[in-house]
Formats: structure tokens, C-alpha cells, sequence
């Protein structure tokens, strides 16, 4: 049992943190450039019960982190009203790149801390330690999945912000569409995959590489072998 409450509690708080820390930035943005939507609600802050969607952000992380390796989830969105930011088209991409950036913080701050500890001096220290290690990896997870130039993904909005409007617009349009486009691919296909016997896992295609640079990045930059 208590190693049960170990795990569970090294991998739920690192993805709680790392999945509403990302909304709330959004948030926070928003509302320094001119859109007090989300602050109005009170969404505007790094409390984490303010954001936390139960399955979203808590049972499908980490029953995906147990059962696969990769972790996805989802807090409650934060309500961005673009057309009020002070300069909506360029605004956008920095409220869209918030949530990512904070991604990428939380992955390096996680890093140095892991760095610090040493879990031989005590089981606390083994559980920071280990807890570390995950939001390392959940972090860089969220920041390159949501860089998907995907609308809604952040990815996507920053690619409709700074591409011309021959190619913004119909990628806008897909916005309806992207969440079903990405449960397909990362989801269905692989399903496909084991039905025909061919390994069709784009997600280990797609985020595979560009998560390993990412962590070898941040190895780099503090120091861990």
C-alpha cells in the first residue's frame, strides 16, 4: 500500500501541476494583454483546485502514465475572448505559447531540482526525486504535443497568427475538426495498427524525437548526465 501511494503520488502531483499550471498561464496572459475574461472568473491563478477537471486531469493521466508510458490530460479551459486582446491576431500567439512556456519552466525547474536531491539521504527525498523525474517527463510531453500546429492545440493558434492569411484561414477552419483529427491519429490508428498487424502509432512518430531533444536540451542546460 505504501508503495502504491508512492507511485501514484510521485506521477498525480507532477501531472496536476504541470496540466493547470498550463491553463493558468494562458490565463494569466490573456489577461495582462486586455482580455479579463478568464480573470473575471477567477481562473487567473496557479491554485490548482480551480482548474482540475477530475478525469481529465487526474484518472486518464494516470492510468496512461501506468498503462502506456504517455501521458495526456486536460483541466478545465480557461475562456480566452481573442477578439478583446489589445492586438488580437499577435496577441494570440503569445497567450497560446503561455501554456507551453510554462511547460517548458516547470520541465527545467523539475530538472534542477532533481539535479539537488540525492535519494539515498531519505525517502522523502527518494519520493522528490522521483517525482522530479516524472514532471520532467509529463512537462515536455505537454509543451511538444500542444506545439502540434494543430488548431485548438496551441500550435495551431500560433501557426494562424503568424502565417499569411492564404494559409491561416483554411488551418482556422480545421479548429472544429482537431480534436477529432488527433483522437484518430493517436488513438484509432494505432487500434488499426494491432488489428492488421503494422505498427501505425503516430504518436511515437510524432512526439518521439522532438521529446527526446527536448529532454536532452534540458539535461544540457542543467547539468544531469
Amino acid at each position: 500500500m505504501e508503495e502504491w501511494i508512492f507511485q501514484v503520488t510521485a506521477v498525480a502531483l507532477p501531472a496536476i501541476l504541470a496540466i493547470t499550471f498550463h491553463e493558468a498561464a494562458h490565463g494569466f496572459v490573456a489577461w495582462r494583454l486586455g482580455d479579463d475574461t478568464a480573470y473575471r472568473l477567477g481562473r487567473v491563478t496557479f491554485n490548482p483546485i480551480r482548474h482540475i477537471d477530475p478525469f481529465g486531469t487526474i484518472l486518464l493521466p494516470a492510468l496512461m502514465y501506468f498503462t502506456t508510458g504517455f501521458v495526456f490530460g486536460w483541466a478545465k479551459p480557461v475562456p480566452v475572448n481573442f477578439a478583446r486582446l489589445d492586438h488580437p491576431r499577435r496577441d494570440m500567439v503569445w497567450v497560446a505559447l503561455a501554456g507551453p512556456g510554462t511547460n517548458f519552466l516547470l520541465a527545467v525547474a523539475s530538472a534542477v531540482i532533481w539535479r539537488l536531491v540525492n535519494s539515498e539521504n531519505s525517502y522523502i527525498e527518494l519520493w522528490i526525486r522521483s517525482a522530479a523525474e516524472v514532471s520532467v517527463l509529463v512537462n515536455v510531453i505537454l509543451m511538444v504535443f500542444n506545439l502540434i500546429p494543430l488548431p485548438p492545440l496551441d500550435g495551431g493558434r500560433v501557426a494562424v497568427g503568424i502565417l499569411p492569411d492564404f494559409l491561416a484561414v483554411p488551418l482556422a477552419k480545421l479548429e472544429r475538426f482537431g480534436l477529432l483529427i488527433l483522437m484518430a491519429a493517436f488513438f484509432l490508428l494505432p487500434m488499426l495498427g494491432r488489428q492488421i498487424g503494422m505498427d501505425l502509432s503516430v504518436m511515437h512518430w510524432v512526439l518521439g524525437p522532438p521529446v527526446d531533444a527536448v529532454i536532452d536540451f534540458i539535461r544540457i542546460l542543467t547539468g544531469n548526465d
